[in-house]
């Protein structure tokens, strides 16, 4: 059974304020336990976290061995102050602040750093994105930094030049990825990256009434027919939901998400989703 390289154990696929609420006095413990065990019934074995600034994402570390799954966490993602990410993360003015963070991942027993270099797909307007991106220069300088301490780099980044600086810069993951050129499909395919394109975010929004189809419709048809691109170029694929997103939920999203992706890259799919997912558990 292939694994979830991108979840956020903090959110519940309903409402993001409501569920970080409801862990801000302290990590509930029961409902982390409980998603835990659905994992673990499903036959999913390893978890990647996309981290938060409540303690969610570590605590489940520390208690999925009990349930037979390896569990990944940046402990919190690290963002530039005021950009998109800070709801959930922790933000930085000056690269002092940057290195202070980076040293705080490492001291909570955080086993990676997640940056955030882009904002979201606006789902509604077709091929915009939501903020601005940080620039080829400060993405480089975080992604070294990281790297000189051991640890790998997970990049949350969409817009084709968000996600080529990244991969630029030398990134170990690139999540979601959305609107992609054919030539930074070739670079991540050069490259030991390996693209987590969470495409059941869009694909459950379909139908939802909460924006609208015409934007979404053809979005998931760009991204998937990147997807296959990115395949047949050679790039190393991981499946990660980023389960508790609007409409994405724990353990069902998996299904979902690998039926997108099959239908996408087609014969040899899973092979090339789970060396994927080997290379991100060698890196992370």
């Amino acid at each position: 059974m292939l694994g979830d390289c991108h979840i956020h154990m903090i959110l519940d696929g309903v409402y993001y304020r409501a569920a970080i609420d409801h862990h801000k006095e302290k990590p509930d413990e029961g409902l982390i336990r409980q998603r835990l065990s659905d994992y673990a019934a499903r036959g999913i074995t390893y978890l990647r976290d996309g981290g938060d600034a409540w303690g969610v994402g570590l605590l489940a570390s520390k208690l999925a061995a009990e349930y037979g799954i390896t569990y990944r966490t940046p402990a919190f993602n690290i963002c530039r102050a005021g950009h998109y990410g800070c709801f959930i993360g922790k933000g930085f003015s000056d690269f002092s602040e940057y290195k202070a963070l980076v040293g705080e991942v490492r001291s909570l027993g955080g086993h990676f750093i997640k940056i955030m270099v882009s904002g979201l797909m606006d789902f509604d307007r077709f091929g915009v994105i939501t903020d601005t991106p940080c620039s080829y220069e400060l993405c480089h300088d975080m992604i070294a930094y990281a790297h000189d301490r051991g640890l790998a780099v997970m990049a949350h980044a969409n817009g084709d030049e968000a996600v080529s600086d990244a991969l630029r810069a030398g990134v170990d993951s690139i999540e979601h990825g959305a609107y992609l050129s054919d030539e930074t499909l070739h670079l991540l395919a050069e490259t030991e990256a390996v693209w987590v394109p969470t495409a059941v975010t869009i694909a459950n929004l379909i139908g939802e009434g909460r924006f609208p189809d015409a934007v979404l419709a053809p979005l998931l048809e760009l991204h998937l027919g990147n997807v296959s691109k990115a395949a047949s170029f050679g790039a190393k694929l991981a499946l990660g939901t980023d389960a508790g997103a609007y409409a994405v939920y724990h353990g069902e999203a998996v299904a979902q998400e690998a039926c997108l992706l099959r239908n996408a890259i087609g014969n040899g799919a899973d092979e090339i989703l789970r060396q994927g997912e080997r290379s991100i558990q060698e890196k992370f």
